[in-house]
């Protein structure tokens, strides 16, 4: 049975504001670090070790022209802590939820004879995945 894949199910927000005017890959979430690692001893005993690392990596890729983007720079600017939420309602339904977020760094800008994307690294303190 086929199913439909919709961009429009997708809904962000960071500090409370909606994002809008994203380009083509939109958003990307990443935890930083594996969740598990193994190590193997020289008798061949594995020994799995739980990472604790909350850390996550956030990236949202905006047309230049978002309403948004002069909003993600001041908090590049400001190193403000901001809650995030990423929910997409198609199928199957995703959220993750951050609670402590900060953006790394105002957007590249790029100037030329067409309008570049501007994408924001955000750096997640916390998440949930689900």
């Amino acid at each position: 049975m086929a199913t439909t894949y919709d961009p429009m199910d997708l809904t962000v927000t960071v500090g409370g504001i909606y994002i809008t005017g994203f380009s083509e890959d939109m958003v990307e979430f990443e935890k930083d670090e594996d969740a598990q690692t193994a190590k193997v001893g020289s008798q061949g005993d594995v020994v799995m070790t739980k990472v604790n690392n909350p850390l996550g990596t956030l990236t949202l890729t905006l047309f230049p022209t978002s309403p948004q983007v002069a909003y993600l720079d001041k908090l590049a600017r400001t190193g403000t802590l901001v809650p995030i939420s990423i929910i997409f309602n198609g199928e199957p339904k995703e959220t993750i939820t951050v609670t402590q977020a900060f953006v790394k760094k105002p957007a590249t800008r790029t100037y030329g004879n067409e309008a570049e994307d501007r994408q924001y690294e955000i750096q997640c303190l916390d998440h949930v995945v689900e």
